[in-house]
């Protein structure tokens, strides 16, 4: 099985770290990984005004094509060595379709591969960054009314991002589906039979239009979260469903590149 790390942010991200890309691929190499995957945040669409305080969840439409001809020259300087891939981590926006399939009309052909993940939730004429920090989140629980509220609508997102039409070159693979349980040590909450219910219907849905699952390990590393974000039942219909897991660590420094790789391991070991 190739050894590869499919999410991967990059100093082009304006939330992470200035980290240079030899540095993610240099860390790759040292931990014995075939291929990496760099999947920067695409920019988002033009008309939708991003909710957080710095503006800074997703690359900048202007920084795109210095990042796609980095990854170009990266791919030969590495060629041999490692199998570098080029990628953008998509934001899944429902009222922000049109404008998410144009841009990825145009930009699709130079990618190697895409990650579609919700991050942002409607709230009133709004939306808020979900995972941004714990009060943000608190602020999503008073406009829903109860933590079930918002991981309602988080699903409500992950399934409608599923069934979308975004056209030829709509990303294959759903990023990190527990997102919403970043801050569960904070906000703890069990999922009722009717969520699950609806978290089974995503993956049922992924499974029928063959798409497949971030293996997300960022979670273990965040202060609330403490898990992978995949639950341990996800896993496991994942597998009945044929559902590929891809392993991701969502790194955003170098240093994280392959983080919890033993973990995928232990956990994909009988599919």
């Amino acid at each position: 099985m190739l050894k590869q790390d499919a999410h991967v942010h990059t100093p082009f991200c304006p939330h992470g770290s200035l980290d240079s890309f030899h540095s993610y691929i240099e860390k790759a190499i040292k931990k014995g990984f075939d291929s990496i995957t760099f999947t920067e945040h695409a920019p988002l669409p033009p008309s939708f005004q991003d909710p957080t305080p710095q503006k800074d969840s997703a690359m900048k439409q202007q920084d795109l094509e210095s990042y796609l001809t980095t990854l170009d020259r990266l791919k030969q300087e590495y060629k041999g060595e490692l199998i570098v891939k080029t990628g953008l981590e998509v934001d899944y926006i429902k009222a922000y379709e049109e404008e998410t399939s144009a841009f990825l009309d145009c930009y699709g052909p130079e990618l190697d591969d895409g990650i579609l993940s919700v991050h942002f939730l409607p709230a009133g004429h709004d939306y808020i960054c979900l995972d941004f920090d714990e009060h943000a989140f608190k602020e999503l629980i008073k406009i829903y009314g109860h933590v079930e509220g918002v991981y309602q609508s988080y699903y409500e997102q992950i399934h409608a991002s599923i069934l979308s039409s975004l056209g030829h070159y709509k990303p294959k693979r759903i990023g990190h589906i527990t997102l919403v349980q970043k801050f569960k040590q904070l906000f703890p909450y069990d999922m009722s039979p009717r969520l699950c219910e609806m978290a089974t219907l995503c993956l049922e849905e992924t499974a029928k239009k063959g798409m497949s699952l971030d293996f997300n390990t960022s979670g273990l590393r965040k202060t609330y979260a403490r898990s992978i974000y995949l639950d341990p039942w996800m896993i496991d219909l994942a597998k009945k469903k044929k559902i590929p897991l891809i392993f991701g660590s969502d790194a955003h420094q170098a240093e994280d590149v392959g983080y919890a790789y033993d973990q995928f391991e232990d956990m994909i070991r009988f599919i």
